[in-house]
């Protein structure tokens, strides 16, 4: 078989994984997606893929519900560097102001990867960083007869593709970084320039200073 038709099963199988072994909790094997320096980008948490893990089982084991459904994904590849766009969305459930919702936010996985060989020169595609794109999002109560009324002003300050996500999380108490990239943007076309530069072989990926 075609090696780059090999290549792009082998990230597409590894992007899957990531959601499934995510969601279900299945830690040791969320590990193996990622190269040791793996990077993890959210509204919620930005820093190593180790410390991503540690915190997602804390709030795990606290009753958070993150997860995750993937679209279609559209690879780009350089030899042994390839950069992975998948479509997903986002849902969490949760209680805004007394009343029980579910969140969710439309966007893209943007993922930069590389091949990466072993003693025996087995070859093996990791995650060295992950940042999704937020497009659009959406907050329904779980009862639609229920009332929700949400703090405009505050909605209002919180950004486009994943405002209500936002809305909920900080509530909940988590700081959400402001100038994820969305739909469109500065922030969406410098992640593009980076994941060109990514392909074209141009150093690492220094994503603590995204």
């Amino acid at each position: 078989m075609d090696q780059q038709l090999l290549d792009r099963l082998a990230i597409r199988d590894l992007v899957e994984n990531w959601a499934v072994w995510r969601d279900a909790g299945d830690w040791e094997r969320f590990a193996t997606v990622w190269h040791e320096e793996g990077w993890m980008s959210a509204t919620w948490f930005q820093g190593p893929a180790r410390d991503f893990m540690r915190v997602s089982q804390e709030g795990f084991a606290k009753g958070v519900r993150i997860l995750h459904f993937l679209g279609g994904t559209s690879i780009d590849l350089a030899g042994e560097r390839a950069t992975a766009q998948t479509k997903m969305t986002i849902s969490q459930r949760g209680l805004v102001h007394d009343v029980l919702c579910d969140v969710v936010c439309t966007g893209r996985f943007y993922d930069f990867l590389e091949k990466r060989h072993d003693k025996s020169g087995t070859g093996k595609w990791g995650i060295v960083r992950r940042q999704p794109i937020y497009e659009k999002d959406r907050i329904d109560p779980v009862d639609p007869a229920a009332t929700l009324r949400l703090d405009q002003t505050a909605l209002a300050a919180l950004p486009e593709g994943y405002r209500h996500l936002a809305y909920m999380q900080e509530l909940i108490g988590y700081k959400v970084k402001r100038d994820m990239p969305g739909l469109t943007g500065t922030e969406v076309e410098k992640l593009y320039r980076e994941g060109r530069d990514w392909l074209a072989g141009k150093g690492e990926v220094d994503a603590r200073q995204k």
